[in-house]
């Protein structure tokens, strides 16, 4: 391996290592829990190198977005592979992204919440976020009905789960009604 390589294997360990503290951080604490100065104590490298990686906080909030978006397309493609049927692949859907927002509340915030420099619905969205919405696309275009473009039925259910995700994690909705609201969701939006 040459000197370049090695380089290059440890600037990118570097900033996994400062994403990873940084999510962890945020799950543990909140997204105001994670500053810069903060972030070079814990994985005890100084400032100036952190900000060799990142201009500030928020291009790491964009990173741990996109690794967040990598992690929910996955799981959701992974419920909905599991099950038979557009009902129950649409239900396999809804909840594995609310599983997914309640267990990952920062990294939530940082896909849909925060300000992370990301453009999201345009020609530039990064591969991740396209792939995540792509996700839910494969699922819902098989339910969205005749004449009804297929993104922009996903784009409905998604703001639906999105709010259910919100409202819920602030409290917001009866902790019992969860799984009606989304038996709900699924028989009268998705009509399946």
């Amino acid at each position: 391996m040459s000197v370049q390589e090695r380089k290059q294997r440890e600037r990118a360990e570097r900033e996994r290592l400062i994403v990873a503290t940084a999510r962890e951080l945020a799950e543990q604490q909140g997204w105001d829990a994670v500053t810069t100065r903060r972030l070079a104590e814990r994985i005890e490298y100084s400032q100036p190198v952190l900000y060799s990686h990142f201009r500030g906080k928020r291009e790491i909030i964009g990173a741990v977005a996109l690794q967040g978006a990598a992690e929910m397309a996955k799981e959701v493609r992974a419920a909905t592979s599991a099950v038979d049927g557009p009902r129950a692949r649409v239900a396999a859907l809804a909840y594995a992204y609310l599983d997914f927002a309640a267990r990952n509340p920062a990294v939530y915030d940082a896909l849909f919440q925060l300000d992370g420099g990301l453009p999201y619905a345009q020609e530039d969205t990064p591969e991740p976020l396209k792939d995540a919405f792509a996700a839910l696309l494969e699922t819902l275009a098989e339910v969205a009905g005749d004449g009804v473009p297929p993104g922009l039925f996903t784009e409905m259910f998604w703001a639906s789960l999105h709010g259910l995700a919100t409202l819920t994690r602030a409290g917001r909705l009866l902790p019992e009604d969860a799984e009606p609201r989304v038996e709900l969701l699924v028989d009268r939006l998705a009509m399946v």
